[in-house]
Parts: C-alpha cells; structure tokens; sequence
C-alpha cells in the first residue's frame, strides 16, 4: 500500500473517531442555531458598516463608536452562546488529537522524541 492510500485509509479512520464525530455535531448545531445565526448575520453587517463609516471624507466619531460597541455586543454574544462554546470545544480536541496523530508521524518518521511534550498523554502518540 502506497503513502496516499495509507493517508485515505488514515482519514477515514480519522472520520469515525468520537471528536470528529462530536465536531461535526458542535458544528451542525453551531449553524442551526437561529439565535446564533441571526447575531452572526448583524455582526457581518456591523462590520460592513463600520467599513463604510469609517470611509467617508467627514468621519463621524459618535457613529463610528455606536457601531464598534454593538460590534463588541455581538462578538461576546456569540462567544458566549452555547453553540459556539461546544464549537470551539469540539474544536480544540480535533486539534488536540491531529497534533497527536501528527506527532506520532514525525516519530516514526525521525525516531526523535517530540520536544513539545504537553505532560497529557490523552493528546501524545506515544514517546515512551
């Protein structure tokens, strides 16, 4: 079995793991999420508008103030709701495990122990 078959068999071993399968469910919730959607939405449009304010010749100060405060509202809003902390939980431990999977590549590769040992052997491919 060549590299790139040996990498697809990898990835769908990587598809049916519990983190990327609870990812995906974070990141379908995240997107159904209507409350979330709508505060991402006027967040886009508050930055589009902060764009243009901050564009014209005659720049207004008060506006361009009233603008960035709702923008923070929704930043926090958004990071603060259920969905997105699922997200970037789901997220860090995908991140977490392909740092894990990339280091046990590398030490098989170069027979070197990982000098970025986190001490959480959840997240090591193995240096002992």
């Amino acid at each position: 079995m060549g590299i790139f078959e040996l990498a697809a068999e990898l990835g769908k071993a990587l598809k049916q793991d519990e983190k990327l399968i609870a990812l995906e469910a974070a990141r379908k919730a995240y997107e159904e999420d209507k409350t979330v959607q709508r505060l991402v939405i006027e967040y886009n449009v508050q930055q589009k508008a902060m764009e243009k304010a901050t564009q014209n010749a005659e720049i207004d100060t008060h506006l361009i103030d009233m603008i960035q405060n709702r923008i923070n509202e929704l930043y926090t809003q958004i990071t603060t709701s259920e969905a997105y902390v699922a997200l970037e939980k789901a997220q860090e431990e995908v991140n977490a495990l392909m740092n894990a999977v990339n280091t046990t590549i590398s030490f098989q590769i170069t027979g070197e122990v990982p000098s970025s040992c986190t001490h959480d052997c959840s997240t090591c491919g193995g240096c002992h």
